[in-house]
This record gives structure tokens, C-alpha cells and sequence, in this order.
């Protein structure tokens, strides 16, 4: 099962969801018009326990990850945040065990089920040895690529969804620009931004000394990094 956040979704015009030959919409319940916020979710469905209409739905069972309730975790897709409490709700007649995890500066709040977080890349902080390996990839050379830009993109944007710090810090080097290398395209620059910004929170957070001092952290890092202007 797994569980996602659809901002300004409206209560009157439910998400469909389709899984075999059984339709499923949002309960109008799920909707939190607060935070402008619709949890969606999809089922495993048990097509043998039962008529049309009054089939189970069951979940897999999976090791619940250690996280307790102020602790910073990194969502793939969204990047760090905090478990602000677990709670239990039922939906559709099953009872679900949720991290509750917000993202403060996107004014954001997912729900997620405890036994799906690590099936879907939810993972703690990255180490200081981590966090080390990361400014050391941000000093390498970038790497060339010939492909298209349209594919490139696809690869950057994957590798920024991936959760992985040391993937994230591959693309704000192969993107960065100095001032006198050629300017960053709106894509490039989107792109960069979005694993840049990535970067400085999790460093932030592990570091615990705010994002003003890991941005020019990593500043410095890609600073040291350029070749000397020309005379």
C-alpha cells in the first residue's frame, strides 16, 4: 500500500484509482481542507476471498523502520523531513499504523503506513562519513555528457528523486556553473536549484548548524572547485 499527497485537490471531485477490475475513490473523509491536502492509496486486493463487491483487502507484512516522533527522515521524492507524531487510522475497514511527516518549508504533511516507509526508499539521516563523500564528489570534475538534454534531464531529475546524497551532490556538480562558463539553461537551472536546495537541507540537518552555514558550505566547496578566470 502505498500512500501520497495531492495538493489543492478539492473533496467533491474524488481520486480514481484503479487496481485489477475493482474501482476505488478517495474517501471525502481523508481530506484535510486546512492544509489542502488529499491522501490517495492503493490496495492489495485478495480477488479469491469472496462475491464482487465484499472482497478483502489485505496488507503485506514488512519491517517497520525505527523512527519516533521529532526525528528527521529523508523522503525520496520530497527530501528531509520530520516525524511529527504515528498515529492509527482506518481506511476502508483496515487499520493503519502512519508516520506522519512534515516538510515545513514546502508546507506540507505526508501520512505514511510504518510497514510500507522502507519498501518505498524512507530512510534516517545520511552519516557525517556520508555527508563527507558527498563534498568530496561536489570537488570532482563534471562529467561531459553527449546524450540529448532531454534524456540527461530524465537521469538528473531520477537521481534527485533517489534519495541518495551522494547522487544528489553528482548533479549540483555536473550542473554548476561559474561566471565564466556558459549560463545555466531554465531547465539546467530548475534541475540545479532543486538538488542544490536538496543538498543544503540534509547537510543542514545533519550537521545541526542551519542552512545558511551548509549553503556557503558547499559554496565554498564548488568555489575551490572552478579553474582561474582567464588574464
Amino acid at each position: 500500500m502505498v500512500w501520497c499527497v495531492k495538493r489543492n485537490a478539492m473533496p467533491d471531485s474524488p481520486i480514481h484509482r484503479r487496481c485489477g477490475d475493482l474501482d476505488f475513490f478517495v474517501p471525502q473523509h481523508l481530506y484535510c481542507p486546512h492544509r489542502q491536502i488529499l491522501l490517495t492509496h492503493h490496495f492489495d486486493v485478495d480477488d479469491t476471498s469472496g462475491p464482487a463487491g465484499k472482497r478483502k483487502t489485505k496488507m503485506s507484512k514488512a519491517r517497520k523502520p525505527d523512527f519516533s516522533p521529532n526525528d528527521f527522515v529523508v523522503y525520496p521524492a520530497h527530501g528531509v523531513g520530520k516525524v511529527v507524531s504515528i498515529e492509527s487510522q482506518e481506511v476502508a475497514g483496515i487499520e493503519l499504523e502512519l508516520f506522519v511527516i512534515s516538510f515545513e518549508k514546502d508546507k506540507m504533511t505526508l501520512r505514511v503506513p510504518t510497514h510500507k516507509a522502507t519498501e518505498i526508499g524512507m530512510r534516517s539521516l545520511s552519516s557525517p562519513e556520508t555527508v563527507a563523500k558527498a563534498m568530496t564528489t561536489l570537488k570532482g570534475k563534471a562529467k561531459a555528457k553527449k546524450a540529448m538534454w532531454s534524456r540527461r534531464a530524465q537521469e538528473y531529475e531520477q537521481k534527485i528523486n533517489s534519495g541518495d546524497l551522494i547522487a544528489i551532490a553528482e548533479v549540483v556538480r555536473d550542473l554548476h556553473r561559474t561566471d565564466d562558463q556558459r549560463e545555466q539553461s531554465y531547465s539546467e537551472r530548475q534541475l540545479y536549484e532543486a538538488a542544490l536546495e536538496r543538498l543544503t537541507r540534509e547537510v543542514a540537518a545533519v550537521s545541526g548548524e542551519g542552512e545558511a552555514l551548509a549553503g556557503k558550505q558547499i559554496g565554498d566547496v564548488l568555489t575551490s572547485r572552478a579553474p582561474p578566470a582567464a588574464a
